[in-house]
């Protein structure tokens, strides 16, 4: 019987090439350093005895993982529940990808992202949803990698990317109030944090601004009862609505946070005995896929997701290729408001009530 070789080395591809082991090194590493005709010999031998460089061999050679990582505070099971991030996610794989990187989701391990931090081996971080308290912050700046903000309150020295929160939750809450409401509720993705005020800053606090900037406008009050949150989920969603109902709140108005969120609302309204947008008008944030095939469709915000995910992608990779730490620019992109049947006039007193008391 055959003895059975083990796997072939460097040494071996070396001596059948007729080259030093430097040499074949740079043939996979740095091509440019050799003769386009030795490179070619060298690869063509190497695949005949089925060589491969070894990935933490090369990744020491080139101080470089090709990975990125895509770091959020929350669990991964509670992030990809929300479709937002999946088309979020697919902009940076799409960017990644192009430029020959793979992709590491970065999420809490036992309730600690700074030891997730820690045991990721990346070349940089696209961070979405951090704040600059995060702990993991200083431990990416002690690390010396690259960083891109998502959604995040702007760092002076780190590169970020967001959308207009304040102006697109603004328009969502005019559009409401030119149909005649004046009862809202507004359903908040809860903070990382548990126990937060939902009032803080990122994302949750910009539109709330723009929410309540529109109110003030129009002279309409949202109390802090008015204000509830959840996960970033259709479940989420459903909780946050009902939660609300039970409590005694009878809204004709919901501002959802996010799409997942919204077409939760709708759901749980259903189950009510509501009618969507008679007696409860709903409106989100995001426009994902799905928010034109519910039933009714889904008056929205419309960010452009998957771009987002691709140009903080592409920030992070031109910061790689520079060696610095993504530099201070700042992407803000548009909003806009997209009307569709889950919204309508207010409804008149007493039919608003009719389910539920």
């Amino acid at each position: 019987m055959e003895q059975q070789r083990g796997r072939p080395r460097i040494a071996d591809v070396a001596r059948e090439a007729g080259v030093s082991k430097t040499a074949v090194s740079f043939a996979f590493n740095s091509p440019e350093r050799l003769s386009p005709d030795t490179a070619t010999r060298i690869r063509e031998v190497a695949d005949s005895l089925g060589y491969r460089p070894h990935p933490v061999a090369r990744m020491l050679t080139q101080r470089r993982t090709r990975t990125l990582g895509v770091l959020t505070p929350q669990a991964l099971s509670v992030v990809f529940a929300n479709p937002f991030f999946a088309t979020f996610s697919e902009g940076v794989a799409a960017a990644a990808e192009e430029a020959g990187y793979g992709l590491l989701f970065v999420s809490p391990v036992y309730g600690s992202l700074a030891r997730a931090v820690g045991r990721a081996t990346v070349d940089g971080f696209v961070a979405i949803g951090l704040s600059e308290e995060h702990p993991e912050v200083g431990q990416i700046r002690r690390a010396d990698l690259p960083i891109v903000l998502v959604d995040s309150s702007a760092f002076p020295e780190h590169a970020a990317v967001d959308v207009d929160d304040e102006g697109g939750a603004r328009q969502a809450a005019e559009h409401l109030l030119a149909l005649g409401h004046r009862e809202f509720l507004v359903v908040g993705v809860e903070p990382p944090t548990p126990g937060a005020h939902p009032d803080f800053g990122g994302v949750v606090g910009r539109r709330l601004a723009g929410y309540r900037a529109a109110f003030a406008e129009d002279g309409v009050e949202l109390p802090d009862d008015r204000v509830v949150v959840g996960p970033a989920s259709i479940d989420g969603g459903a909780a946050c609505f009902t939660r609300a109902w039970e409590d005694g709140l009878r809204p004709t108005a919901v501002l959802a946070m996010s799409d997942a969120m919204a077409i939760g609302v709708i759901g749980a309204a259903r189950r009510l005995g509501l009618a969507v947008p008679a007696d409860v008008s709903v409106v989100g944030f995001d426009d994902i896929e799905l928010a034109r095939h519910v039933d009714p469709p889904l008056t929205t915000v419309r960010q452009p997701v998957r771009r987002k995910g691709e140009e903080a992608c592409r920030l992070l990779l031109a910061a790689i290729e520079r060696g610095d730490g993504a530099g201070p620019e700042h992407r803000r992109l548009e909003t806009r408001l997209i009307v569709r049947g889950s919204s309508g006039p207010a409804p008149r007193r007493g039919r608003e009530v009719a389910a539920g008391d």
